[in-house]
């Protein structure tokens, strides 16, 4: 019989890797508060939920994929939530990017209520999540772990266990330290060689196949050529992420000079309006600090 996924949080990347999912060796019953977000899923086999505790009553398996560390407190710590209705010795991965504290603190509630927990938050963007190419930082139990990695490469590619409770959560921060960096210094780069009227698509090609090539270049390069903005990843996430980084590098005494900047000038766009758009939309940071004003707050050019 296939195992019973219970998958709370259907957005952008939740979506895509339920229906992965189902189309796999899983029968996955979903949840979102956007009711019409269950809609793929549907269509590839799987069960809408009217709530959390509907979704998990007979889990094995329960997938969360929120925003924010106060999201998961919710879905799991509810009376609606996880830990009040999952079946006993029933294991929780939580694909959601929050803090490492956090995580720690919800592995023993679990425990408490007889749970198991992963922190397994993901890289790859809304890209990864359809391909079923994501790179997951898993943080947990090591048996937990080798018990849930048939499940984890079904969505992901390159899955790694990084440690206990917490360590999946403390990689993933930074990681998008130095995907920040790596998005502004591509922003800023490109602006620089508009100025001087370069074919910057020529450029991006020689730059992609020297040591500036990166996963960012690949990713990102169509997105800031085009001035296309919509969300893989949105600003707004990103500026959550930066904070987790700063905020856990002064509990533990490092100094991030460049995440510091970073977060600041991710602060800056969405106090400009640009939440809402992919964080490639940094691009726009740079234009308005040159005195540039090639593009519209909705991402399309002017």
């Amino acid at each position: 019989m296939s195992t019973k996924v219970a998958f709370i949080g259907l957005g952008i990347m939740g979506s895509p890797m339920a229906v992965h999912l189902q189309n796999g060796d899983y029968d996955v019953t979903g949840f979102n508060r956007s009711p019409e977000a269950t809609q793929p899923l549907v269509e590839a086999g799987g069960t809408a939920a009217d709530s959390t505790a509907e979704a998990v009553k007979d889990a094995e398996v329960v997938c969360v994929m929120v925003p924010d560390s106060p999201d998961v407190q919710d879905v799991l710590l509810g009376e609606d939530g996880v830990l009040a209705n999952v079946p006993k010795g029933a294991l929780v991965i939580d694909f959601s990017s929050i803090r490492p504290d956090v995580t720690k603190e919800l592995a023993e509630a679990a425990g408490e209520a007889g749970v198991r927990l992963l922190d397994a938050p993901v890289s790859g963007g809304e890209a990864g999540a359809k391909n079923a190419a994501l790179s997951i930082m898993v943080g947990g139990d090591e048996a937990d772990f080798k018990e849930a990695q048939p499940l984890l490469e079904t969505v992901g590619k390159t899955v790694v266990h990084v440690g206990p409770s917490g360590a999946g959560q403390t990689v993933k921060a930074a990681n998008q330290l130095i995907v920040a960096a790596n998005i502004e210094a591509l922003a800023e780069a490109l602006v620089f060689l508009e100025a001087y009227g370069v074919d910057t698509a020529a450029a991006m090609d020689v730059l992609g196949g020297g040591l500036a090539g990166s996963a960012v270049l690949n990713q990102k390069r169509e997105n800031m050529l085009t001035r296309s903005f919509d969300p893989g990843f949105r600003i707004d996430l990103h500026h959550k992420d930066l904070g987790i980084v700063t905020s856990a590098a002064r509990e533990v005494g490092v100094v991030l000079p460049m995440g510091a900047v970073v977060a600041q000038l991710m602060a800056s766009a969405r106090a400009n309006g640009d939440g809402g758009l992919d964080h490639s939309g940094l691009l726009r940071g740079v234009e308005r600090l040159s005195g540039a004003t090639g593009t519209t707050n909705d991402g399309r050019g002017a």
